[in-house]
């Protein structure tokens, strides 16, 4: 059973054609790595999948069960409302702004969604909250507020936050591209935990070593398609596509 499957996703906007045709799959336990030049369409494909961005056609299918089909920008079919509500909650999202309420504490903020979506009871959701907080290595500065903490450790509390609603896989857009090189160490630290701690990861990222270290498949896009698909040593070292072999030029 894969985790995520797309077929011959399409998004458009206006007469721009920002992907087209992006055919993926996503087993359980896997990391996959999306990498490629700025427009590639990376985010867009990864904010279409929970649905931040309605795709123009295509279909996306989640646990191989079909979640939405468009057509033409109109829904075709789409999951019994409650069952699509709840596998958007096994998507947990780590943007790269934090996007942390500021007015409420650490704790708070990793509380917040499991109490009010999820209706788990406070004392429960507060232990879970905690132990979460110690894995991303902040258990410290549960009583702080966001304004008071570094880039890296705020990027740190959104993915306790994100994991704090017990999703099956994350996606990660860019997670450390809005901080400083001398914090990016400490959030990678965090998702290569999580990798090998077998959860699911589809990740966007211009961290070269990570995705070579830590992938199990990378995918190189560009001009909104998948132009190479493979292991990391099979991608970095041996790109067949010239647009990839021109981009990694650039970037290794």
């Amino acid at each position: 059973m894969s985790m995520i499957r797309t077929e011959n996703v399409c998004k458009n906007f206006g007469d721009l054609k920002v992907l087209k045709n992006v055919s993926l799959t996503v087993e359980p336990g896997e990391v996959v790595v999306i990498i490629g030049p700025s427009g590639a369409g990376k985010s867009t494909f990864l904010r279409s999948l929970n649905t931040l961005e309605k795709i123009t056609s295509g279909k996306i299918y989640i646990e191989d069960e079909l979640f939405y089909h468009r057509e033409n920008d109109t829904t075709v079919s789409k999951m019994e409302k409650e069952k699509f509500a709840n596998m958007l909650l096994e998507m947990g999202m780590v943007f790269q702004q934090f996007n942390l309420f500021p007015h409420l504490t650490v704790l708070e903020n990793v509380m917040l969604a499991p109490v009010n979506v999820r209706k788990r009871d406070k004392a429960d959701a507060e232990k879970t909250a905690r132990d979460l907080l110690e894995k991303v290595g902040l258990s410290s500065k549960a009583d702080v507020y966001p304004s008071k903490l570094s880039g890296g450790q705020q990027q740190r509390v959104a993915i306790a936050r994100a994991l704090a609603m017990e999703p099956k896989v994350m996606l990660f857009d860019e997670p450390t591209s809005a901080l400083d090189p001398e914090l990016v160490g400490e959030v990678l630290n965090v998702m290569k935990d999580l990798a090998n701690q077998g959860m699911t990861m589809l990740c966007v990222t211009h961290e070269m070593g990570f995705a070579r270290e830590v992938a199990d498949k990378v995918i190189f896009m560009a001009d909104g398609q998948i132009l190479e698909e493979g292991k990391p040593e099979e991608v970095f070292s041996n790109p067949k596509s010239p647009q990839a072999q021109q981009f990694l030029r650039s970037v290794l």
